[in-house]
């Protein structure tokens, strides 16, 4: 199966841009085969795509013709630049690693007509022909095994920049996503910078419960609708997130806000008192509250967008990614029934508890690799927020949660307890029915549940979607969930996990 695109009447910026929407989309395992006449812009192509993946636009890039192969070192995956123009034979591929590159990184190939039959299945073939002008190039893009879809989509990216125009694409940049699925670059058009999402509507995955995906029954996102819609609302509530400039629903690409790149953790490095950040973050929940989001979301174009409902289901499934991935991987076997019996018997009443809470905003991710610091914006507006296509109708203390035990950062015991009860008094004063003693074993059962599920879930990314970076958070995961586990209505649940993951267990050393 092949799949074509043909782009003419492209001048040298034109082929180059080409070449950055193509480093999107590769993968260890790729070719990208580039042939056509002497002066039609190979190299031109060549460079763009080692300079897009480098991340450095002026990048030095030499001409591999006499060593034959030029590597690099990217973050993403190895790259080789190939030329086969002087290719003795076989052997000489043998020799400078022909067979290892494409196993583990992506081939850039020129001359590749010169050794055909080594070429791989998964490969995209970039034909460069001369155009009617001395000042245009034909681009053919003919794309084999799973670069296929991946063409597609390029071809469905460009469509969106061009209808209706957004002006001159100066430069397309990757940028690193997070665990899902959705990718995103930064585009720079007409000196501004914007970020691209490319968020295709996800298939099912295969059923774990009840004949539904993981997806379906956690309630995440499985297009750009509830992005839009969430982010729509809380923009039009006062909240620095990214403006949309343009959406197309149906296909899931949006051009948005570019929010920069003074994330939380690079605030920090930059001196920023952790105080003064994750102050400010709590100052974004305490003012959510005062203002309720409108049931249902409107989309824009007639439809509307219901928050989905914080479920047991839900709830569940989550829990259960302990058992699921870190128990096997922690003991060598799976998990007796009667140890999964007995956890979801203990967390039952706890869900009942959480469940019996009067629903509010649960954006649901928001700690620091989504919140940015905008240090010149207005009070209020300092704290940027780019995630919050997963929230749900639930417990107001969950985002909190994510907050003051995040994740990725270490948050001190002293500053969750002091920004945790500056809130319950902001609320207080808010909220005359408000109940802090209520609150606080919402907090401390949501927190336990959550960090039960992250404990799972950072052996899912290592050995299913082979992500290997989250098991730095390993050890501070198991730390918050012992803290939440003190909370007095925890105490059977805090047996068990002590006879089930006791220290040897939690500490155990995993190889990525």
């Amino acid at each position: 199966m092949t799949a074509a695109l043909a782009l003419d009447g492209l001048d040298e910026h034109g082929v180059s841009r080409i070449a950055e929407l193509v480093a999107l989309k590769v993968a260890p395992g790729d070719a990208i085969a580039l042939s056509g006449d002497l002066g039609a812009g190979k190299t031109t192509f060549a460079r763009a795509l080692i300079r897009a993946l480098l991340g450095t636009p002026e990048a030095e890039v030499p001409s591999p013709t006499f060593p034959i192969v030029q590597p690099y070192a990217v973050d993403r995956l190895p790259v080789a630049h190939f030329d086969f123009y002087r290719l003795a034979g076989a052997q000489d591929l043998v020799e400078v690693g022909y067979d290892e590159a494409i196993a583990t990184g992506l081939a850039i190939i020129e001359w590749p007509e010169r050794a055909a039959e080594v070429l791989p299945e998964n490969r995209l073939e970039v034909r460069l022909d001369l155009g009617d002008s001395l000042d245009h190039r034909r681009v053919t893009l003919v794309a084999h095994g799973t670069f296929v879809s991946r063409l597609e989509r390029i071809g469905r990216i460009l469509g969106f920049l061009a209808s209706p125009p957004t002006g001159e694409v100066e430069r397309i940049a990757y940028l690193q996503g997070d665990a899902s699925a959705r990718a995103y670059a930064r585009i720079t058009i007409d000196a501004r910078s914007w970020v691209l999402m490319d968020a295709p509507r996800m298939p099912d995955g295969p059923p774990v419960r009840d004949g539904l995906p993981y997806s379906r029954i956690a309630h995440l996102a499985e297009d750009v609708r509830p992005f839009v819609a969430v982010g729509r609302a809380l923009e039009a509530h006062g909240m620095s997130v990214p403006h949309i400039q343009k959406a197309d629903l149906e296909c899931g690409l949006l051009l948005v806000e570019d929010l920069g790149e003074t994330t939380f953790a690079r605030a920090l490095a930059a001196g920023v008192p952790q105080a003064t950040l994750w102050g400010a973050a709590v100052d974004v929940l305490i003012d959510l509250r005062r203002h309720p989001l409108p049931e249902p979301l409107p989309l824009g174009d007639g439809s509307s967008y219901r928050l989905p409902r914080f479920d047991r289901a839900a709830l569940e499934i989550e829990l259960a990614l302990i058992l699921d991935w870190y128990w096997p991987e922690a003991t060598g076997g799976p998990a007796p029934a009667g140890v999964r019996d007995e956890l979801m018997s203990l967390w039952s009443p706890v869900l009942d508890r959480l469940l019996a809470e009067p629903p509010g905003l649960f954006l649901r991710d928001y700690h620091s690799p989504n919140l940015f610091w905008l240090p010149d914006r207005p009070s209020g507006r300092r704290v940027g927020v780019i995630d919050f296509q997963d929230a749900m109708a639930g417990p107001w203390a969950l985002d909190l949660v994510s907050l003051l035990q995040d994740a990725r950062i270490d948050v001190p015991t002293a500053l969750e307890a002091a920004e945790r009860k500056r809130y319950i008094d902001a609320v207080s004063g808010l909220e005359p029915d408000f109940d802090r003693d209520r609150f606080l074993a919402t907090y401390a059962a949501f927190g336990a549940q959550r960090n039960t599920r992250l404990i799972g879930l950072w052996i899912r990314l290592l050995r299913r979607d082979g992500k290997p970076g989250y098991l730095q958070h390993m050890a501070r995961t198991w730390d918050y969930l012992g803290r939440n586990l003190e909370h007095p209505e925890l105490a059977d649940l805090r047996s068990w996990y002590a006879r089930h993951f006791p220290e040897p267990l939690r500490s155990r050393p995993i190889v990525a």
